[in-house]
Formats: C-alpha cells, sequence, structure tokens
C-alpha cells in the first residue's frame, strides 16, 4: 500500500472531522432540539448534502455494483425512483411534519392514533436499525477499507481479523460523532463528504470508460451499450435484480418508507430552519439522486467489460476498479470519502435511533419530567450500547448467501411497508381508530414473514409488499367503517419554524420527475439499448433536445401565480 495513499487519507479525514467540529463548537447541545434536531437551523444545500450522503454508503456502492455486475443496470432502479418519493417528502410529508413542530415519526402516530401504536413502530424502527442497517453498513464498509487499503498486509493479521478491526475503528469513530457532535456535526460532515463523493464518484467512471475506450471516454460509453445491451438496459425482466414491474409495487412503496418515514432520513428535514428550505433539501436530492448510478451501478458495468466478467466475488466489482483506475494521492483521497460516506449512515443511524428511544420510550413511559440535559445523556449512553450490538452483530453478515444489499432490503419488508401504511392511512383519513393501526401492522408482519420465510411462496418479495400493502390498507378502512373513532382527529398546529411553501416546489418537483422519465427513456430499447455504433450518440443528442423542451414546458406550467409567495 503507497503511503502517499495513506497519508491523503488520514489528511482529509482529519480535515472533515475539524471543519465538523469548527461549525459546532457553539451550538447548545444540552437542549433536546439543539442535539437531535441541530437547532432546526438547517438550511436546504446541507439537507440535501446530508439526505443524499445519509443513503448513500457501501452496502449501496459495494452492494449495489454488485449487483449490476451481475445482474445488469436494472438495480438503478433502488436509486433513482427515489426521486418520485422525495418529491411526495417536500410537497405532502414534510409541511404536515413541520406544522405540528414532531421530532419524530412516531410522535405524529401518537397524536394520531395512541401511545402504544407510538410505542410499537419505535421499537419497530431500533430493532430494524440496530439488528439490520447499523450492521450492514459496518459489514459492507469493513469490505470497501479492507479492499482498498490492504488492511491485513498492513496490520499483518488473517482478512476475518482485518474484517473485525476495520468494524471496529468505523463503529468507534462514527459514534464519535453521533454522540458528542449531535445532529449537526452529522450533517455539516455529510456535507463535506457529499461534495467529495460525488466528485470521487463520477471520476470513477469517467476514468474507467476511458480506459475502457482505449484513450476515449466517449468510445468507452459507446463501447458499454452497443457491446453490452443485456447490462445496460434498465428495463428489468423477471429474472433481473429489480423486475420493472416492480417498481410499481413494493420499490415504490419501500422508497417512500424511506424518504417520507424513515426516521434516519427524516430527521434532516425535521432540522430545517423552515418549510420553504426543508422542500428545497428534499427537492435538490430529488433530482441529484438520479445522477447517482453513475457511481453506485455503473462502476459495476466497466468492471465486468473490463475483466470480462471474471471477477474472484460480485462484491470486489467496485473496489478493484477503484485500485484499477486511481493513482495514489487520489486513491487515499476517495478512501476518505468512502470512509466518510460509512461514518455518515453509521452515525446517522445512531442519532435516530438515540432520538427515537429518548423521545418516544424514554421520556414518555419512564421519565416524563426529564430535563434536556438529562435526556441528552441518556441519549449518549444509549447510542454507545446500540453502537456496540452493532459492531458485535455486522461480522455475522458476511454469511448471507442471497448477498448482504438483497437480504437488507427483503428483511427490511417486515418493518418499512407496514409503518407507511398507518403513516399513509393517518394522513388523509380522520376517524379511523387506533385498533385498526395495530391491527395492520400485525397482519403484515405475519403474512410477509410466512410467505418469505416459512412457505417460502415463489414470489417477488417487492410484488408480495404490494399485495401486502393494498390488503392492510382496506382492513384499516373495513374497521375504520365498521368502528369509527367518535371524534375525528384534528392535527396541531405549532409553527415551530416559517411555513411559508417554496416558491419553486411545484416547478422543481416537475422538473424531477421528468428528468426520472428521460433517463428511463434514454438506457430502454426505445432509446439506445440495441443500437450499433455510429448510432448511439445522434439518439441521445435527439432524445435530450426533446426532454429539455418538456422540462422548460413542465417548469412554466406549475409556476406560482402569486408573486407574495416566499
Amino acid at each position: 500500500m503507497n503511503i502517499l495513499a495513506i497519508v491523503t487519507f488520514i489528511f482529509f479525514t482529519l480535515l472533515v472531522a475539524f471543519i465538523s467540529w469548527k461549525f459546532t463548537k457553539k451550538e447548545d447541545l444540552k437542549s433536546n432540539t439543539g442535539y437531535f434536531l441541530g437547532g432546526r437551523s438547517l438550511t436546504g444545500g446541507v439537507i440535501a448534502g446530508s439526505l443524499l450522503l445519509t443513503s448513500i454508503s457501501t452496502e449501496q456502492l459495494i452492494g449495489m455494483n454488485s449487483q449490476a455486475f451481475s445482474g445488469g443496470l436494472s438495480v438503478v432502479a433502488w436509486s433513482v425512483t427515489a426521486s418520485v418519493s422525495l418529491v411526495f417528502m417536500a410537497l405532502y410529508f414534510l409541511p404536515r411534519y413541520l406544522k405540528s413542530g414532531f421530532t419524530t415519526v412516531p410522535e405524529f402516530l401518537e397524536e394520531r392514533y395512541d401511545k402504544a401504536t407510538r410505542n410499537i413502530v419505535a421499537v419497530l424502527f431500533l430493532i430494524s436499525l440496530i439488528g439490520i442497517m447499523l450492521p450492514t453498513v459496518l459489514y459492507s464498509g469493513a469490505i470497501a477499507i479492507n479492499a482498498l487499503f490492504d488492511v491485513s498486509k498492513i496490520l499483518n493479521v488473517s482478512e476475518p481479523a482485518a474484517l473485525i478491526i476495520s468494524i471496529w475503528a468505523i463503529g468507534i469513530i462514527g459514534g464519535i460523532y453521533a454522540i458528542f457532535g449531535g445532529l449537526k456535526a452529522v450533517a455539516i460532515s455529510d456535507t463535506i463528504n457529499g461534495i467529495g463523493l460525488v466528485l470521487g464518484g463520477l471520476l470513477i467512471p469517467i476514468i474507467g470508460f476511458s480506459i475502457l475506450g482505449d484513450g476515449n471516454f466517449f468510445t468507452g460509453v459507446e463501447t458499454l451499450v452497443v457491446k453490452f445491451p443485456d447490462k445496460t438496459n434498465v428495463i428489468g425482466s423477471a429474472d433481473s435484480p429489480v423486475p420493472f414491474s416492480g417498481i410499481f409495487t413494493g420499490m415504490l412503496l419501500i422508497n417512500t418508507f424511506y424518504w417520507c418515514t424513515n426516521q434516519v432520513i427524516v430527521q434532516r428535514a425535521l432540522g430545517a430552519k423552515s418549510l420553504a428550505e426543508g422542500q428545497k433539501g428534499a427537492l435538490y436530492a430529488g433530482f441529484l439522486i438520479i445522477l447517482v448510478p453513475a457511481a453506485l451501478s455503473v462502476p459495476g458495468l466497466i468492471v465486468f467489460a473490463l475483466n470480462s466478467g471474471n471477477v474472484a466475488h460480485p462484491d470486489m466489482a467496485y473496489p478493484m476498479l477503484v485500485n484499477q483506475v486511481l493513482p495514489a494521492p487520489l486513491l487515499g483521497f476517495f478512501g476518505a470519502v468512502i470512509f466518510g460516506a460509512v461514518l455518515s449512515t453509521f452515525n446517522s443511524a445512531l442519532n435516530s435511533a438515540s432520538t427515537l428511544f429518548c423521545l418516544n420510550i424514554y421520556k414518555p413511559i419512564f421519565k416524563p419530567a426529564i430535563g434536556d440535559q438529562n435526556l441528552v445523556k441518556v441519549g449518549k449512553i444509549f447510542a454507545l450500547f446500540v453502537g456496540l450490538c452493532a459492531i458485535f452483530i455486522a461480522p455475522y453478515f458476511g454469511d448471507t448467501p442471497e448477498g448482504f444489499f438483497i437480504f437488507m432490503k427483503r428483511f427490511m419488508g417486515f418493518f418499512n411497508v407496514p409503518t407507511l401504511v398507518i403513516v399513509l392511512v393517518g394522513f388523509f383519513s380522520k376517524k379511523i381508530p387506533p385498533i385498526a393501526a395495530k391491527i395492520s401492522l400485525f397482519t403484515f408482519m405475519v403474512i410477509y414473514g410466512l410467505v418469505q420465510y416459512v412457505l417460502k411462496i415463489p414470489i417477488n418479495f417487492l410484488h408480495l409488499l404490494g399485495i401486502l400493502f393494498i390488503l392492510c390498507v382496506t382492513i384499516m378502512f373495513v374497521i375504520g367503517k365498521i368502528a369509527p373513532m367518535k371524534q375525528a382527529y384534528k392535527q396541531s398546529e405549532k409553527n415551530v419554524v416559517p411555513a411559508i411553501p417554496w416558491k419553486y416546489a411545484n416547478s422543481f418537483s416537475a422538473i424531477v420527475v421528468s428528468f426520472l422519465i428521460y433517463f428511463y427513456v434514454l438506457l430502454s430499447p426505445i432509446g439506445l439499448i440495441g443500437l450499433s455504433f455510429g448510432e448511439v450518440y445522434p439518439k441521445f443528442a435527439i432524445i435530450t433536445s426533446i426532454f429539455l423542451v418538456i422540462s422548460i414546458v413542465a417548469f412554466k406550467i406549475f409556476l406560482p401565480k402569486k408573486k407574495n409567495i416566499e
């Protein structure tokens, strides 16, 4: 391992830590709002950067490139279709959350249903964070760091030992950010690392395409599209990592849960200084996330093309390309960025777990009169406990036969969509009683577990999630008809931040949706897939020109008519 790469890695990692400390040293971290929500002072750019980097970690960098290497580009649906969910977040979810000044999603469920529903969902969130999300992040991060820096060779230990050492290192450093810095330190470090991840993440495929094209980037792109149409087609078949039909069933639901109700993500937007800034952050992230496949999946295809599909293990596809294309100084820089991406997701989840436990379980159930300073102390102790649990669980994720990425997505089905069901029904109904939410949660999890893990019925889990979503929504509305609440629900209004929406929210949403459609058209058989050499770029120019015209028209159609909206 080149010493220059190690020095660069250490320098950039310490630089991010110093800047985060500099920006947060004067923050009030003794109040629950200051510690858990960054003092409700986050701006649109910071929120967008934090949203993106929290969602982009090594389980995506390693896992999605692995899936792209093995099964093709249909796997990008996990990231690009999130743009629609972020539009939902900006236009529908966030205004409701900020209207009542909620700190966590379970707080809304308590107000809409009852305390028991809040407790159940808070516990489900914590189980998913401690048992699945955090260990997955640590395991995949350790794989990346080991592959990039050859930790076993540097420390002269075995590969399993190096993996465990890397897991502990990531867990300890990530815990320091989350436990001692609060949400704002997490968000600041996310933004800095996000810039590095965008620059480094785009540099990898740029250099990779140049190698594939014998020195010419554009020839490399054309070679991949023309020679490997099955790999570059985003319209997945039934055997693809993501069947196209699955986008409209379970995937849309999973992404809507993740971006609109998952505490790890929602907490960034809840820390906005105003509704307008929160909407900007969500929509900026929605646009940028459509560009994410350049870093998350395309490198896996480049490795497939360069190595004729011969790689020891698909999980090594991305680290292999990074090692092949980057010189030592940039390798150290990008290693630090990847390390930052791992820390971002890990410390964000720790902060959210601490928030959920303190505000939805410990304070309301055990110590209603506890002061802010003591509550923050409890949060730090709980975050330490959660971090240690994740560190001890993480090494076992290497034994999942289907790969850790799909394993995580499949198992999270127990928690994500049933939570989304009761949140959505709570938004759009006034008299459905609390018992309906509990029956819906129980029914969903029991049937999902039976079909997927006991009976093992051969149905794609995305389709199963869609079917169960419809079933449980129906159950809730039937119960609401049979035994409605005596008094209709009315949402509280606290106005903790300015509630004036961003005047371009609708117009920018239209741009985001049209860009997503453009992406799918471009990389499908009606776009560039199936063309010969010499045909790719002329058709690209035509499709892009049409998209630009449609985007301009869509933007103008949704421009606000009132000039006094800020």
